[in-house]
């Protein structure tokens, strides 16, 4: 598969690279960032670190204003951005031009309905294709983490649990947590997998917890201030959900912490310490 550099920054004695490349599983062009720290250019292959960015994002966002770079360069972790949907002129957007669903909006899931099928299969892009080209195309190893925020947070934590095995740590940062139960996520889920709720349980982390094959610990930050809080993340749901199955759960609610990349870049160091740990950095 070609890549096509976009653009190449230093930072912090690695570099940040931004890709081009055709997607077989979102039949359109995408685009993606991966940070490689200097031990990169030491040989041998390093862990590395998926970050799903949220609503009316792209990879910038994170690598951008979330202050990651400095402590993955400590560590010796690569980070991984992709956009947060399919994109181009051939991708069905909202029809209404709202920025909730469409450009922007893949949830991370595999829609089912037309006309969305053919491009929003964010999942199958996040979980099979990206890593296979990245792990044929970068001194990375198999030990793969993800963390992503708001609807990356929902996106990693359903990527996860769908998948039991494919990752050896999990982080979020106020995601979607029912999104079957919340204004984003009934709007997303009718479009795109039709109006069956029982078909909206596959994508829905209070579901998947209650049938998880996998105990693997969640690490979850939520900011008491956010204006989403109660209305569309949901976190009381997902803290039950865990707790009726005793699935390890630490979810922090930061006093004060509003829903943007000021509150991530606070605690970022603490996810990127907890992805380490288990990768054995």
């Amino acid at each position: 598969m070609t890549l096509e550099l976009l653009s190449s920054q230093k930072s912090f004695g690695g570099w940040h690279n931004r890709y081009r490349h055709r997607s077989a599983s979102l039949n359109c062009d995408m685009v993606f960032a991966v940070y490689l720290p200097p031990q990169a250019e030491q040989g041998g292959r390093l862990p590395v670190l998926y970050w799903l960015s949220g609503l009316t994002c792209t990879d910038e966002n994170f690598m951008q204003k979330a202050g990651a770079h400095r402590l993955a360069a400590e560590l010796g972790l690569v980070l991984v951005a992709p956009d947060t949907s399919p994109r181009g002129a051939e991708v069905p957007g909202d029809p209404d031009g709202a920025w909730d669903f469409g450009h922007g909006a893949g949830f991370y899931l595999n829609a089912t309905e037309e006309p969305w099928a053919r491009h929003y299969r964010m999942h199958d892009y996040v979980v099979h294709e990206l890593p296979t080209l990245v792990e044929a195309g970068f001194p990375v190893n198999e030990r793969r983490g993800i963390s992503g925020h708001s609807m990356g947070g929902h996106g990693a934590l359903v990527c996860a649990l769908r998948n039991p095995g494919r990752y050896r740590s999990l982080s979020a940062f106020a995601p979607i947590a029912n999104p079957s139960n919340c204004p984003w996520g009934e709007k997303a889920f009718s479009r795109y997998l039709g109006g069956d709720r029982e078909r909206w349980k596959g994508w829905d982390t209070c579901a998947l917890l209650a049938e998880a094959e996998e105990r693997l610990p969640i690490l979850v930050d939520q900011g008491d201030a956010d204006g989403f809080l109660v209305e569309q993340l949901r976190h009381e749901a997902m803290q039950a959900a865990a707790a009726a199955v005793g699935h390890p759960l630490t979810l922090r609610l930061q006093p004060g912490y509003e829903h943007g990349y000021y509150f991530i870049a606070s605690f970022i160091d603490d996810h990127l310490r907890h992805h380490a740990a288990a990768l054995n950095l």
